[in-house]
This record gives structure tokens, C-alpha cells and sequence, in this order.
């Protein structure tokens, strides 16, 4: 009798066991089905500018859109579940205003005629959330309808690019919106090229200096010669006037030596070798060109 009451106590344990395992698995594991209006998102590289639109993609399912679930002349957060974000990343325009690179929200106010598309501060808006004192733009569009096809799904788009500008769509149903944006693709290219270029006669004028420590004046007089045709400054021509001297050629050192005093005089972002070269001026005063009388 003892023996079958502790065979159901050790039964009764391990039913226990059983269930509380059944349960913590079921009550931890996640159910993942598809969503009615799923995550979506477009990038498109216009110039050297990235836009991208974050939305979620609602279905028609034989519903009425507009007028309807989309009610006419109310803000509408121009996609589902959570805000429409736009994202530049570079600064644009549209309708000739300026929009700094960053996120942005984009709202639609839909009636029969013409439609207004909004781009608004506030990147995480929703339409409760939504204040117009936050909008930096608004568009006004004529919306065109497709009456022989239906988009089932809304979508954005990205057409007509070019280096400077692209239209961004919105379809749904049967009906599609769109606006363009402007890029300065020109402008962005010259501020790449000038930062590119700005610093080669940099790097020659650290290889002259390498060399003319290495004693290499060859080397370090060719290398401080490019540096100076990409740009003529104070420091490469006091360095060629130090690799000139070096070589014996006292004249011409003392002529660069005399142009990198000009020159650094000049200079507004410090011409931290002064001393340097005007020392390097009184010690080497007897090799200044002899100007001829007259």
C-alpha cells in the first residue's frame, strides 16, 4: 500500500513536471502570420543623393478607398500602422524649397479634384499626432485614375530619374499621386572634387619632407614640385627652400624661402614655421638676387 501511494505521488510529480514544461513553452513561443499591411520599403540613388520611403502596404480586398476608408479632405498618413517616413540623404528641394537631409513624414489629403502631399517634421507622426505647424512642404497634385487596373497592393515608386531630379509615385486602388524632388547633384560632385584634390599637395609636400630627411633631395625636390603645381603655398615652398639649399642651389632657396614669407604672411590659417623661415631669410640674406641697377 505504501509503495503504490508513492508510485502516484512520483506519477503525480512528474504530470506536474509535464504540464508546467507544456505550458511555459506554449505561453514563450510567438504565433508569426503575415500582416495585413506589411512592412515596405523603396531606395533610390538619385545623383549622390539616397531617398528612401519606410511605409506599410495596405490591400484593397474589394473595399472602397477613396471617399470611403480614406476619407476625403482629412489627413491621412499615406500608407498603414505607422508613419510614412521619407529620408534624404543629402539635402533636397521640392517645389523649390530647401529640405535638409534627415527624415521626414509624408501625409495625403485626398478629395475629387486635387490632392495635397505633405512632408512633415515630424518623422514618426501619426495622423492624431499629425500638427501643420510642422509641415516644411506642401505639394498640390492631380491625382490620375487607372480604371482598367488596380494596384491590390499601395506601393512607392521612383520614375523619370535623372542626376537632378525623380518623381516619387504613390498608387493604390486605382487611383496614383506624385510628386518630384530636386537634387544639387552639381554642386555635391564640385564639393567632392574640391575635398579629393584639396589635400594632394599635402601628401606630396609630406613625401618631400620624408625624403628631405632621408637625405634623398632628388627624390624630395620632385615630389615638392608637384605638390607646389597642385597648389602654391607657404609651407611647400619653405620646404623646396630648405631641399634647395640643401643641394647647394642657395639663390633659389632663398627666393622660396622669401616667396613662403609672402606667401604665410598671408595666411590666415597660421603660418606656424614664421620663425623658421625668417631666420632661414637673415642667415641666407647674401644669397638674395642682386637686383640690377638701372
Amino acid at each position: 500500500m505504501i509503495k503504490i501511494n508513492k508510485m502516484k505521488k512520483k506519477l503525480s510529480s512528474i504530470s506536474f513536471a509535464l504540464a508546467t514544461l507544456f505550458f511555459a513553452f506554449n505561453s514563450s513561443a510567438q504565433l508569426v502570420l503575415p500582416q495585413p499591411s506589411p512592412k515596405a520599403s523603396v531606395t533610390q540613388t538619385v545623383g549622390l543623393t539616397d531617398i528612401t520611403i519606410d511605409y506599410s502596404s495596405p490591400e484593397v480586398k474589394g473595399r472602397t478607398i477613396w471617399g470611403d476608408l480614406v476619407p476625403y479632405d482629412k489627413i491621412w498618413r499615406a500608407g498603414a500602422n505607422s508613419a510614412t517616413k521619407i529620408t534624404f540623404s543629402k539635402d533636397v528641394k521640392i517645389n523649390d524649397i530647401s529640405i535638409p537631409k534627415g527624415s521626414y513624414s509624408i501625409f495625403i489629403i485626398a478629395n475629387k479634384i486635387e490632392w495635397t502631399i505633405i512632408i512633415n517634421k515630424d518623422a514618426t507622426a501619426s495622423a492624431d499626432a499629425y500638427k501643420q505647424d510642422m509641415d516644411i512642404v506642401r505639394i498640390m497634385s492631380l491625382p490620375k485614375s487607372n480604371m482598367t487596373e488596380i494596384t491590390e497592393r499601395l506601393n512607392y515608386n521612383f520614375s523619370n530619374f535623372t542626376n537632378e531630379l525623380v518623381d516619387i509615385t504613390m498608387s493604390w486602388e486605382k487611383m496614383k499621386v506624385t510628386f518630384t524632388v530636386k537634387v544639387d547633384t552639381e554642386k555635391q560632385a564640385t564639393e567632392n572634387i574640391d575635398k579629393a584634390t584639396s589635400g594632394i599637395w599635402g601628401i606630396y609636400n609630406n613625401s618631400a619632407r620624408y625624403y628631405l630627411d632621408k637625405k634623398d633631395y632628388d627624390k624630395a625636390l620632385n615630389y615638392v614640385n608637384q605638390s607646389i603645381a597642385s597648389s602654391d603655398q607657404w609651407f611647400n615652398n619653405w620646404v623646396k627652400a630648405q631641399i634647395l639649399f640643401a643641394k647647394g642651389m642657395n639663390t633659389e632657396a632663398y627666393v622660396h624661402a622669401a616667396k613662403a614669407k609672402e606667401l604665410g604672411d598671408k595666411n590666415i590659417d597660421g603660418f606656424f614655421f614664421k620663425d623658421a623661415v625668417e631666420k632661414a631669410l637673415r642667415d641666407w640674406s647674401g644669397y638674395a638676387p642682386k637686383t640690377k641697377k638701372k
